[in-house]
């Protein structure tokens, strides 16, 4: 069944939302490239649906209710253009990673988040091929209190760096990306030392 180009966009926030692998077959292509991977653990660079399921576990694992209300599409022969938000409440550690280490973990604060993104969808023959976004990425920082930081948040993110928690949040993190994207555990171990 071919989906018309608005439902292949929504469709691809679902499976951020829930981890469909099914779906993910089915909406993302083989050769899929997500650019927006660069903050996160390596295994949502991999081409196709097993990057964008590791994509959506890195990001349910920091947010529970996880939802991308579409607010707007647009289109034309072969792209799509959404305007959402993104929801959820922050109940795991946020991290995020530079250069495929580990850069910043945001302990869990409890907080809800709910700020605009705008993403750009290339199709090809049914299926997306490629994903870039304009993300608000300063006011959900502020939401969770890292921007400008508050003295609570900014005392637990410090002490999470020297006690070596941030760093066993990343590694958990990464597990678990890689576990959604289907790689064996002995390329789990390799894809997190190259990280």
């Amino acid at each position: 069944m071919t989906m018309v180009y608005e439902d292949l966009a929504v469709a691809l926030f679902r499976i951020l939302e829930t981890g469909d692998s099914e779906l993910a077959a089915q909406v993302v292509a083989p050769d899929n490239h997500n650019r927006e991977a660069a903050v996160a653990p390596a295994a949502c660079s991999i081409p196709g649906p097993a990057g964008t399921l590791a994509s959506g576990a890195w990001l349910r694992s920091a947010f529970s209710d996880l939802r991308f209300p579409v607010l707007g599409v647009a289109r034309n022969d072969h792209q799509v253009w959404l305007r959402l938000r993104m929801r959820g409440r922050h109940t795991g550690p946020f991290v995020r990673f530079r250069d495929g280490a580990l850069d910043q973990a945001v302990p869990s604060t409890g907080r809800d988040v709910d700020f605009e993104q705008v993403h750009l969808l290339d199709i090809r023959e049914g299926q997306v091929v490629r994903h870039e976004a304009l993300r608000d990425d300063l006011t959900m920082l502020g939401q969770l209190g890292v921007f400008p930081p508050t003295p609570a948040v900014a005392l637990r993110m410090a002490a999470w760096k020297v006690s070596g928690r941030a760093a066993r949040a990343a590694d958990r993190v990464t597990a678990l990306a890689a576990e959604a994207a289907g790689l064996a555990p002995a390329h789990r171990t390799a894809a997190h030392r190259r990280a």
